[in-house]
């Protein structure tokens, strides 16, 4: 790809592009199952080795006479701050006041993951979706601050890179937040299309106005504020109109429109798509449009959450109506936990918080709660539905998409995603991963190692944001070291991580030490950019 360095990031730049019409046509592969009738045996036996060796040269994603192309096409949704503990099948839903049936619905259709790992907070978990890295090779392991130079490098190769190279139509409808540097924007990082908010913002970027004039501080017009903007491949881009509250409200529908749109105008192209929407709900603030005030027992997020809710089940309805279902994998995902306590609700009376279940932890901490998610993909007919405990990151979608796709995973640096298509595909119960590192900006703070987790920097006892402080204390916190042992948690014996196991299981640091030092050894070759880092100069 062929990035122009010429124009630098202004998120009220004007410019004009077009879409990458192309449309190759997909080949299949057929047979009749009376080919053969009236043959000699010897022969019947020679052509059906020929057949099944024929089969078996397929791509993995061919070798069913029913798909409609070679390629799937993928929808992934990715919810903002939705915790492990919000959806219904996760424990939450109903449960907790805010029914989430659609999203219900894709888990018994699909295959739901119930050690779903992401990163601590919202820039870090995209960059390595996007990726397959860690964030920290990126520089990307703090969330982005708008206004700062931290940005997704231009050499990074991107999902919707290979998934371009491999022949897939790709876009990506609502939020980035991977940088506002030109080379960063999605439209010069593999995407054919672009509409949403500035890439270097989140979705509370619109009360910056309002903010600026109630502190006396600034006066924004609206032209000069946040604003909604779209770009085609390798355009600059072009301001469509002010993100304010109101346009808050009702960015979600927005996107589905978008979404809509170009899944349609795709199926007409014959062209395999890649749609990535990376939605607001349940970001806070959780401002519902109109319709969805109320609807809820639990304020603004619980209208918020079943308003997402609705925007899954309006995309799976669009795949439905347009004949695209047994065509598409599905994944609806979180990227990290929700909201913590303390945070309240805009403009209502009750905490603007999600649940992180049965976990310890919420967005910005390093605890299990922080980075254990929700996760769920359909593929009818090819990912048997059912629920998985295998260990699956964020970054292994990157590999586990290439090899569906028939897409290329970049050979000249480490690849921390590890290819699962087996575990979607039934193929494997127990997936390929044992273990996961945790970074937050410069530091290494945690690592996984099957059902344990050990954390590098002090751990207050007590659960998160109930008086006994936090792990890391959230974004941007230090903490003091630990005489040089780690502490040690067994997850599944203690999910509220309580009980400092390190003494009676020192057994278990010669794994856990062992993926440190296998990540380190990446380095070698490979050095990190400098990490992410806002207050050490």
């Amino acid at each position: 790809m062929t990035i122009s360095r010429r124009r630098y990031f202004s998120p009220f730049a004007l410019g004009t592009g077009v879409t990458d019409a192309a449309a190759p046509a997909s080949e299949h592969f057929t047979s009749k199952g009376n080919a053969f009738h009236g043959v000699a045996p010897g022969k019947r036996m020679l052509g059906t080795l020929a057949i099944a060796m024929a089969l078996a040269a397929q791509p993995l994603f061919a070798t069913t006479a029913s798909a409609q192309q070679q390629k799937p096409n993928i929808l992934f949704i990715l919810a903002d701050n939705t915790g492990y503990g919000d959806i219904g099948v996760y424990g939450g839903g109903e449960l907790r006041g805010a029914p989430t049936p659609r999203i219900d619905q894709l888990a018994g259709e699909g295959l739901r993951l119930t050690q779903f790992l992401v990163e601590p907070s919202c820039t870090p978990s995209r960059a390595a979706l996007m990726t397959g890295r860690y964030s920290i090779r990126s520089g990307l392991s703090l969330v982005l601050v708008g206004g700062s130079d931290i940005s997704l490098p231009a050499n990074e190769v991107t999902m919707a890179e290979m998934l371009h190279d491999a022949g897939y139509a790709t876009a990506i409808f609502g939020k980035w937040h991977l940088g506002a540097q030109t080379y960063s924007q999605p439209q010069n990082q593999g995407f054919d299309e672009f509409y949403g908010i500035p890439p270097g913002d989140t979705w509370d970027a619109f009360g910056m106005i309002r903010q600026g004039r109630q502190t006396n501080t600034l006066d924004i017009p609206l032209d000069k504020g946040p604003q909604i903007v779209e770009a085609k491949r390798d355009e600059p881009l072009t301001v469509v109109k002010p993100y304010t509250e109101e346009v808050r409200r009702d960015i979600d529908w927005e996107l589905v429109d978008h979404g809509v749109d170009f899944m349609k105008r795709q199926k007409a192209a014959g062209k395999p798509f890649f749609l990535y929407l990376p939605i607001s709900r349940t970001h806070f603030p959780n401002l519902p449009s109109k319709r969805f005030e109320g609807v809820s027992r639990i304020g603004q997020f619980g209208d918020s959450l079943m308003e997402g809710d609705a925007i899954v089940g309006t995309m799976l309805d669009s795949l439905r109506e347009l004949e695209l279902e047994k065509d598409t994998i599905v994944v609806f995902a979180s990227d990290n936990a929700p909201d913590g306590p303390g945070t309240r609700a805009f403009g209502a009376d009750m905490p603007d918080v999600g649940s992180s279940g049965p976990y310890r932890g919420a967005l910005g901490d390093v605890s299990e709660g922080a980075i254990r998610t929700v996760a769920i993909i359909r593929w009818p007919g090819r990912i048997e539905p059912r629920s998985s405990y295998a260990m699956f990151s964020i970054m292994d979608f990157f590999p586990t998409f290439a090899q569906f796709a028939g897409g290329k995973v970049p050979a000249d640096r480490p690849i921390d995603g590890i290819d699962q298509s087996d575990l979607l595909l039934g193929n494997n119960h127990t997936g390929r991963r044992e273990d996961l590192l945790t970074f937050v900006g410069p530091d290494l703070v945690a690592a996984r190692w099957k059902q344990f987790r050990a954390y590098f920097a002090d751990v207050a006892p007590g659960r998160s944001g109930a008086g006994g402080g936090t792990l890391m204390g959230g974004i941007g916190v230090s903490a003091a070291p630990m005489n040089g042992y780690p502490k040690v948690f067994n997850i599944e014996s203690d999910p509220q991580e309580e009980h400092n196991i390190g003494e009676m299981y020192n057994w278990v640091l010669g794994p856990l030490l062992k993926a440190v030092e296998a990540y380190k050894a990446t380095l070698v070759q490979a050095p990190n950019r400098p990490a992410a880092n806002m207050t050490r100069f």
